[in-house]
């Protein structure tokens, strides 16, 4: 894996290992994302085989401009034009009929494609570069932690890769809001790095659709996701109770009110911010994972605006070792 600047000339280099067919991960604003070119159903595949990904759940689409939405996608719902104008780019993906020049591979066979434009500057570059569509789940192995630094890439994909583009720290940390967009509604898919709060000011109220955990038409959907390679559970005293004679870790929000030894503590937000928590969400569980410690204890939060995200995360972390 060829390790590359956030600068003109390896962006380039990046985006002619895309053009060729190959594999690159890059920063987003929400986590990193392992590229392909999103129109050629080969480079998809590889995708799939680096993170052991499994071929029903589909990928995003990640765009640089707006009219690159129209080539691959449309969408009759007026609603889509506050969306857009609102929020792109940012950590929001929308999931409209696709259009026939959008590779199976990419929707896993759904008539719908999930679309995004990521906010940050080596992401867009990198697209617009490369010329096309860049499909892009997080570049992790599958069903473990989201990468939100280069080294995280680095760790996990190690020389399944070409490339890996090293832009810092991404800045909100969790992956991004999933909404469905049909002719005449909008549903939430995914919990994610834009506040239901935020979308609903925008267009009145959504609604939760009941999803087929076995043909998702979006990622995030199925019930384990995220895991660290230790024990993760959400933090109850009976946890605790349960663990006492264990080296356990604690993700805790803001403050450590627990009569009792951890081995470790990482607190989320010193000062209870959910967009701080949710950042250093997934970094601080990376940490955990590599601190000689036999589980963590994940403190719940409040599921208000980012604390939906986070908490869908912990659910899905935990459901492995439930």
């Amino acid at each position: 894996m060829k390790k590359l600047n956030a600068n003109k000339v390896d962006i380039e280099k990046a985006a002619q290992i895309i053009k060729a067919g190959g594999l690159v991960a890059f920063p987003t604003e929400t986590v990193y994302g392992l590229g392909a070119d999103g129109l050629n159903p080969i480079a998809a595949a590889k995708i799939f085989e680096a993170k052991n990904r499994p071929s029903f759940n589909p990928l995003i689409l990640h765009i640089s401009k707006i009219e690159q939405l129209k080539e691959i996608g449309e969408c009759k719902n007026p609603a889509i034009n506050k969306l857009v104008d609102k929020f792109f780019p940012g950590p929001l993906t929308l999931v409209i009929p696709k259009k026939e020049n959008v590779p199976d591979i990419i929707t896993a066979g759904n008539e719908t494609v999930a679309i995004r434009m990521p906010d940050h500057p080596v992401a867009l570059e990198l697209i617009e570069s490369a010329g096309t569509p860049i499909a892009a789940p997080s570049a992790n192995v599958f069903g473990q932690l989201s990468p939100t630094d280069a080294q995280h890439v680095v760790n996990q994909l190690g020389n399944k890769i070409d490339a890996v583009i090293d832009g810092g720290k991404c800045k909100v940390g969790v992956e991004s809001t999933i909404l469905e967009i049909t002719d005449n509604e909008i549903f939430l898919l995914r919990h994610g790095g834009l506040s239901v709060e935020e979308i609903e000011d925008t267009v009145g109220k959504i609604k939760i659709k009941e999803h087929d955990k076995n043909k998702p038409n979006s990622p995030g959907q199925l019930l384990q996701h995220y895991s660290p390679n230790i024990p993760l559970r959400i933090l109850t005293d009976k946890i605790l109770e349960q663990n006492k004679n264990k080296k356990v870790g604690a993700l805790l929000f803001k403050n450590n009110s627990y009569d009792f030894e951890f081995e470790s503590v990482k607190l989320l937000s010193p000062n209870g911010d959910f967009r701080e928590a949710a950042a250093n969400f997934f970094g601080m569980l990376h940490q955990l994972e590599n601190d000689n410690i036999d589980m963590i204890a994940a403190e719940p939060v409040e599921e208000i605006g980012l604390g939906r995200a986070i908490m869908d995360r912990l659910r899905k972390a935990e459901y492995k070792y439930k």
